[in-house]
């Protein structure tokens, strides 16, 4: 777990034990989550993961659709059967893929007597937009450090985007820059918070950067066990599933849920920053955590869970205008409304992959999962403005 260690004096909600071996709630334990709160059983697939959490809050809405979806750029010829599966539906203020994750991490923050909580991503972040709506939803104080660009550090960073909800929820902002973040790394960054916290007399739970912990992973591990509920009810299964990855959690709940269970569908994630060796690693310290070494005792390595393809592009949440082009185009003739960090980029890419492998893909039935974000579109307003002309979104004064 990144949780902090416990310091459950000023705890707003005070933990009351539970008496060992069960797993219940006393009428405190209630009222601290809300109601939202209950005791968590792993999916069958699951039982050999460990530790297993105590409880999970139920955030979103579940289970997030499947539908099928035709997004332009496709190669028609090829026949390929392609679904998408709403996880930007997930409820909880448009968190996407983090509300699976926060199900588990804001649970043990009020199990641990925290009183806040600390996390760390890009000044637009989804993660730590959603953070802090879920943060503020049990009466702890959220504190999101943002990286910045070099000169604005010290500048309001406006309401933007996911900051408006953030701002609106009254999370603490620190900014930092972009070569502050490298040169100090995220652990540290949020070390410093937290130290600073404490002294303050406060009892911090810190949250790593997108969620992606074992702990978080939990989340994706439950989403593998509703997509064969699903499948199994439209009677289809996916050769294989397509997302974007940035902080690596997702892909590998994803990717080890699906070996667990022994599914034959293929993992193919998109990563918009670092590098194919980071999130192949990521896999393995996620699984480390969850008690399972990858590559041992007849367990696949990461890089035959899942594969990993090069989506940056000109750098993490910066886009060109022909990525923008593929999710204007994607709005206009499907309804579906990606973001322009994760989701949007990973289907520009996707779809070039399949440009120069088509026989690769001939016939393949793909679910691509949406992970959210969409609020981050309107800080790409003024370059999107240059590329939506008149003849594509007309206007008119209605009274001629």
């Amino acid at each position: 777990s990144s949780s902090s260690s416990s310091s459950s004096s000023s705890s707003m909600f005070p933990v009351k034990a539970a008496s060992s071996g069960q797993r219940g709630f006393s009428s405190s334990c209630s009222d601290r989550f809300r109601g939202l709160g209950q005791p968590f059983e792993p999916p069958h697939f699951a039982k050999m993961l460990h530790p297993v959490p105590k409880t999970r809050l139920r955030l979103g809405q579940f289970p997030t659709p499947i539908h099928s979806w035709e997004p332009p750029g496709i190669p028609t010829d090829l026949e390929m059967k392609i679904h998408i599966k709403r996880d930007d539906w997930s409820g909880m203020e448009l968190g996407g893929n983090k509300v699976r994750k926060l199900e588990f991490l804001i649970a043990e923050a009020l199990e641990s007597g925290m009183d806040s909580v600390i996390t760390i991503g890009g000044v637009q972040s989804n993660h730590a937009r959603a953070t802090a709506m879920a943060s503020r939803l049990f009466g702890l104080t959220p504190h999101l450090i943002l990286r910045t660009s070099k000169g604005l550090e010290r500048e309001d960073p406006g309401l933007v985007g996911n900051l408006l909800p953030e701002r609106l929820a009254g999370s603490h902002l620190h900014l930092v820059t972009k070569s502050e973040y490298a040169s100090h790394g995220s652990q540290a960054l949020l070390a410093m918070v937290e130290e600073s916290l404490k002294m303050q007399g406060k009892a911090p739970y810190v949250i790593p950067v997108g969620g992606s912990n074992s702990l978080g992973t939990w989340g994706y591990i439950l989403f593998v066990e509703e997509l064969l509920e699903q499948t199994k009810a439209m009677a289809t299964d996916f050769d294989h599933i397509v997302l974007a990855t940035g902080s690596g959690g997702t892909a590998a709940g994803i990717a080890l849920g699906l070996a667990l269970a022994k599914s034959e569908t293929k993992v193919d994630c998109f990563g918009v920053c670092d590098s194919p060796e980071y999130f192949y690693n990521m896999t393995r310290t996620i699984s480390q955590g969850m008690g399972v070494e990858l590559g041992s005792n007849g367990l696949p390595s990461p890089e035959d869970l899942l594969t990993v393809h090069q989506a940056k592009g000109r750098g993490y949440a910066i886009n060109s205008d022909q990525e923008l082009e593929v999710m204007a185009s994607v709005a206009r003739e499907t309804g579906v409304v990606l973001d322009p960090v994760y989701s949007g980029k990973a289907l520009y890419a996707f779809i070039e992959t399949i440009k120069n492998d088509p026989e690769s893909w001939r016939g393949k039935r793909v679910l691509f999962l949406h992970t959210g974000g969409m609020l981050g579109m309107f800080d790409k307003v003024p370059q999107m403005s240059t590329l939506m002309s008149n003849e594509d979104y007309p206007f008119e004064h209605l009274f001629q």
